[in-house]
């Protein structure tokens, strides 16, 4: 699946000029933990998080300067006071977001959250902003997904069992053994790790047409 398969196409944005406020307030009522920033023109200039919120001085963000504080540049101090005190979005929302195309994988729009920490991405097309990925999405395409789709019958489960147990699974090393029967998967080899064990009987499980997964393992 791609990200345009997930995506959430209905964006709700602010823009730099609106205040502080009205972003929370946006977030609330829409129940979403951050918005875009787009100027008159559409284009996307930032992104405004409960993570910039949480600091304000109107929650006694960082009133009193602590030894690390002291120890940073005055121009570091003095753009995390902007961020925290000022009313418009745009002196308080993160700049320069990270962008994901439409067309990458759900596995790259994954590694991108987890690489920056970040709970939703805007999504890109040509460069215009035509919607929101988020960690919520992710896990939807999870629960919709559907099994793998090679036919059924004993030679192309024991095939299907073998090119997944190939991928990154952490079994690459290990010399699996797989016979089919009426749909039932005999997994044999010497695999000692438990972890391992259970992750061969996961592939096996998550091939469509198995009726079952028996662990021969020594």
């Amino acid at each position: 699946m791609l990200v345009k398969d997930v995506m959430t196409s209905t964006i709700v944005s602010v823009s730099p000029d609106n205040s502080v406020r009205q972003a929370a307030m946006t977030m609330l009522s829409h129940h979403i933990s951050g918005i875009p920033v787009i100027d008159g023109d559409g284009h996307l200039l930032g992104i405004i998080s409960e993570g910039d919120l949480i600091r304000r001085t109107e929650l006694g963000g960082a009133m009193f300067a602590s030894a690390e504080d002291l120890a940073a540049p005055a121009e570091d101090r003095a753009n995390a006071y902007v961020r925290r005190s000022s009313w418009r979005v745009a002196e308080a929302m993160t700049p320069a977001p990270v962008t994901i195309d439409e067309d990458a994988s759900l596995l790259q729009a994954e590694r991108l959250m987890q690489k920056h920490g970040v709970k939703r991405i805007p999504v890109i097309r040509h460069g215009e902003l035509v919607g929101i990925v988020s960690r919520a999405d992710l896990l939807q395409a999870i629960v919709t997904a559907k099994l793998d789709g090679t036919p059924s019958g004993d030679e192309a489960i024991q095939r299907s069992v073998m090119v997944r147990l190939r991928e990154n699974t952490g079994l690459e090393a290990f010399d699996i053994k797989i016979a089919v029967t009426n749909g039932i998967v005999h997994l044999s080899g010497a695999v000692a790790i438990p972890e391992c064990r259970r992750a061969a009987r996961i592939v096996a499980e998550s091939v469509q047409g198995v009726q079952g997964v028996v662990d021969h393992f020594t």
